[in-house]
């Protein structure tokens, strides 16, 4: 009975530590929907989101949510993700169907906060978790991430290779695993995993976001219909570009190679 017990409860302190982790993307998912029942305002409501999105970007950092460094890094996957956007709205992938004066090529300048939110979990996880990674190949992985990431552009005229890519991505991440804590206990997981898992919720997540009018599927433009499975798979290879510009930011210009393993706190259970 201790062990279930003990394990219950390492089970809430790590469900409170992911709630805490999420809090800036919880909070500008419940801005999009509070703002699809707003009444009639001067102000269309994809800007009236992006000004939200600003102001939460600021409380952020004056609460201590994101340092200056995570700040730095999530408003440069904010700018990855815009252009991101652009190619798919361009494409016909997805739409944002309402007016509004910060449109830019059919993408409201909002559409990159997404992807902020996910590099604000990213950053949020790696602290309040002390994430430590051991076999992780820096370069490798950078390089595939980054063919993971034009791929999504280029499939449009070229071969889709993110099969591919899948497998270069398990093969360079095979012999890296992270390491977490929760209380006063690590743990440690394959890092390759922990991209799927993170990539199922991120699918959760945009069911979501579309059930709430984020955008708009071509599907969902005639009602809300859930978001396809395959889309989990391509969160579970996109996620890959967030974690390589959040480890950039993070090791400070020299790798975490190791997991450190200097007392009780530093155990490792897998």
């Amino acid at each position: 009975m201790r062990t279930v017990f003990g394990g219950i409860r390492q089970l809430v302190r790590f469900t409170m530590l992911q709630m805490r982790c999420c809090v800036f993307a919880v909070a500008l998912l419940g801005g999009i929907a509070v703002s699809r029942v707003l009444p009639d305002l001067p102000i269309a409501r994809y800007d009236l989101v992006l000004v939200y999105g600003v102001l939460l970007t600021f409380v952020a950092r004056r609460l201590g949510w994101e340092s200056g460094r995570d700040t730095m890094v999530i408003v440069v996957c904010h700018g990855v993700g815009l252009l991101f956007e652009l190619v798919k709205v361009h494409m016909g992938s997805w739409s944002y169907p309402e007016d509004a004066v910060t449109k830019v090529a059919g993408v409201p300048l909002y559409g990159g906060f997404m992807y902020a939110a996910v590099a604000s979990y990213v950053c949020r996880a790696w602290d309040l978790f002390q994430l430590r990674f051991t076999g992780y190949l820096a370069t490798a992985t950078s390089v595939v991430a980054a063919a993971v990431y034009l791929n999504f552009f280029t499939h449009h005229w070229l071969p889709d290779a993110r099969w591919i890519l899948a497998a270069a991505m398990l093969a360079v991440t095979a012999r890296a695993s992270v390491g977490f804590t929760v209380g006063d206990r690590r743990y440690r997981m394959p890092l390759a995993l922990s991209f799927v898992l993170i990539g199922f919720f991120l699918w959760v997540a945009e069911n979501a976001a579309t059930y709430v009018g984020a955008w708009s599927y071509p599907h969902q433009l005639g009602g809300w219909q859930p978001v396809a499975l395959s889309k989990f798979g391509a969160w579970a290879l996109l996620i890959s570009v967030t974690f390589v510009l959040v480890e950039r930011v993070k090791s400070g210009g020299h790798r975490a190679g190791s997991e450190r393993r200097t007392g009780a706190a530093d155990r490792l259970t897998v």
